[in-house]
């Protein structure tokens, strides 16, 4: 009888640790916290520039404590904005996100979309993130019913502020007067990038054909031009470029998904900072050892936070040509509204002079 009171006893404590950590879970889920981060790229006698970095905001229409959380991050009065996508869960988080971004458009932006800025965030065991590629586990025919999101707005709300849509495209924005260039892609998780040419490869504007399972369903339109009157154009701004701490014009690469496939392209071709999205910084983190998955192939000592690539899987800081930025980002699935030692993020970048 004792053993079976012993084995009670440790059910319910066990049980009572479970509910703990849940209750726990959800309430850090909700607790976003500003990250500030120097970011030595820039040449000698260069003024620092400051960089707001978005992502995964992961919207419906029951967040709005999130929605002025972002909201405020206005009165940082970045340089720039840049937004690496998954702005929404459902559909009903496109009215909220319209006020979340509010305050941001008409400054210098940038952006590319994430895969939930296409198709509404569906049910899937979290057992699948344990997968190598957690997208093997998924039924074709489960994914061809996931309703489709209204991408088009998403994208033009971001346009129409001026902001540069680098969906598989280049472009430059204009800060303080200096010229920043750009490159990105749409969401390789999706299957949906297409590296665009250097400029002097770069043919006649076609819209790249994308691939996937949902690619044939969701081949995006031409992208809109942002307004002539904004910070940028699509071709550029003409203003003197900043120089990058090689002596060079700055180039920011941006991705969704921080796929090595394409940080190699943006590596190779001298990009000084990456800034990408899409991990949640492994979401359910183990303390002193850190995230669990990335949700892609990088490598897990990278799920979150500024490291060198190509550095050393293990090492993210051992020297490398191109910096990398992950955000955790702010949101969640609304199926899985949970964190653990991964608190939803913003992030103030500076950039600042190479030593």
């Amino acid at each position: 009888m004792s053993a079976l009171r012993a084995a009670a006893r440790a059910l319910t404590g066990t049980a009572l640790v479970g509910v703990g950590v849940l209750g726990y879970a959800l309430v850090e889920a909700r607790m976003p916290v500003l990250r500030r981060v120097d970011v030595p790229v820039l040449a000698p006698g260069e003024e620092p520039l400051t960089i707001l970095h978005l992502s995964d905001l992961h919207l419906t229409g029951r967040t709005e404590e999130r929605v002025e959380w972002v909201r405020a991050l206005a009165g940082l009065h970045p340089d720039a904005v840049v937004n690496t996508g998954d702005n929404l869960s459902f559909a009903s988080g496109m009215e909220p996100l319209r006020r979340a971004l509010e305050p941001f458009l008409g400054l210098p932006g940038a952006f590319v979309m994430g895969d939930h800025d296409y198709r509404a965030t569906a049910f899937k065991l979290p057992t699948r993130y344990l997968r190598a590629d957690p997208r093997a586990g998924d039924d074709p025919q489960v994914e061809a019913r996931v309703a489709e999101l209204p991408w088009r707005e998403v994208r033009d709300l971001q346009a129409s502020g001026g902001w540069a849509d680098l969906c598989n495209a280049r472009g430059a924005i204009a800060v303080r007067g200096r010229r920043i260039d750009l490159v990105g892609v749409d969401d390789p998780h999706a299957e949906r990038d297409a590296y665009p040419a250097p400029p002097e490869e770069s043919a006649p504007p076609e819209a790249p054909a994308p691939s996937g399972p949902s690619a044939a369903a969701l081949a995006p339109e031409p992208p809109v031009a942002p307004a002539p009157s904004g910070p940028s154009t699509p071709e550029g701004p003409r203003e003197p470029a900043v120089r990058d701490r090689a002596g060079q014009p700055l180039r920011i690469g941006v991705t969704h998904a921080p796929y090595r496939r394409i940080l190699e392209r943006m590596s190779a071709e001298g990009v000084a900072l990456a800034l990408a999205g899409h991990t949640h910084g492994g979401q359910l983190c183990v303390p002193g050892f850190g995230a669990l998955v990335t949700n892609c192939d990088l490598d897990r000592s990278r799920a979150s936070g500024l490291s060198q690539w190509p550095g050393r899987p293990g090492a993210p800081r051992a020297a490398g040509p191109m910096y990398l930025h992950v955000s955790a980002g702010l949101g969640t699935s609304p199926y899985t509204p949970v964190r653990i030692a991964c608190r939803p993020e913003a992030t103030l970048l500076t950039l600042v002079p190479s030593a």
